[in-house]
């Protein structure tokens, strides 16, 4: 089962490149960030096509998560418990029924949080927390599940071709990283880096100020994995290629491999 987490930052800027990298790369199961759009707007059509299920929680013009699955999904939610006032979409949930295998997955646009101090970084410090405690219930399940989309955080330096130009950004202050620690000390494995220990891999080249061409990014598209996950875990790889592709978002596609 190839799951993949992807931040297109617009479905209808993304409406070209999205399907064509679909099509190249054949995933499973897509968690979609940043789709820009209420859920009637958002082009089913275009993806049911190509034999995907598709599920959104969208909201206008801002954030909106969505899943594209070729497999069955059920007991699908929206929205992430814990604070029945927060309006922004920002995650889904639904669980996947593989060839031998249930796993839920829980997508996820976490709060960007700059400027730094202000309300925007406490929100995604709260909001952190509501992850880790959705985490805590989810493990108390028992159900292998993953939770991937872009996390807005930088976990560590090598995570950063310039790490000291992130020193004081919500991203890579120290209060992110340690609430992502916090998270990860539940259990869960950061896919990538079983894959991976070495620096140079980003998941973001901003479009400003030539990025892409000085390979100037930050890894900040993540999947963590429940322990009985993780045992499913064969792969994981950012499609770092379709960033130099034409009309690109500014983020890449990540994916596990999972045998379920």
């Amino acid at each position: 089962m190839k799951i993949a987490t992807f931040n297109i930052n617009g479905i209808k800027a993304r409406i070209e490149a999205l399907p064509r990298w679909l099509d190249a790369a054949n995933p499973d199961v897509v968690l979609l960030q940043e789709i820009k759009s209420i859920d009637e707007n958002f082009p089913r059509e275009l993806f049911e096509d190509r034999g995907y299920n598709v599920e959104t929680h969208g909201q206008k013009s801002f954030n909106g998560v969505a899943i594209l699955s070729k497999l069955p999904l059920e007991d699908v939610t929206r929205g992430l418990p814990g604070d029945d006032e927060d309006e922004q979409a920002r995650y889904i949930e639904a669980t996947v029924m593989g060839d031998t295998q249930a796993v839920r997955l829980c997508g996820l646009y976490l709060p960007n949080g700059n400027p730094v101090p202000g309300p925007k970084y406490d929100y995604k410090l709260a909001w952190m927390e509501r992850l880790r405690q959705r985490a805590i219930a989810l493990l108390a399940e028992e159900t292998p599940f993953l939770m991937a989309g872009d996390y807005n955080i930088i976990p560590q330096a090598e995570d950063a071709k310039r790490p000291d130009a992130w020193r004081d950004d919500a991203l890579f202050r120290l209060e992110s990283r340690t609430a992502f620690r916090r998270l990860q000390n539940l259990g869960l494995t950061e896919a990538f880096r079983v894959r991976s220990l070495v620096p140079g891999h980003y998941s973001f080249w901003d479009y400003q100020a030539g990025a892409w061409n000085k390979d100037d990014g930050i890894r900040i598209d993540h999947f963590l994995l429940s322990p009985n996950c993780a045992d499913l875990m064969t792969d994981c790889q950012i499609d770092k290629a379709v960033r130099g592709e034409e009309k690109p978002s500014d983020h890449v596609p990540v994916w596990v491999d999972l045998v379920a």
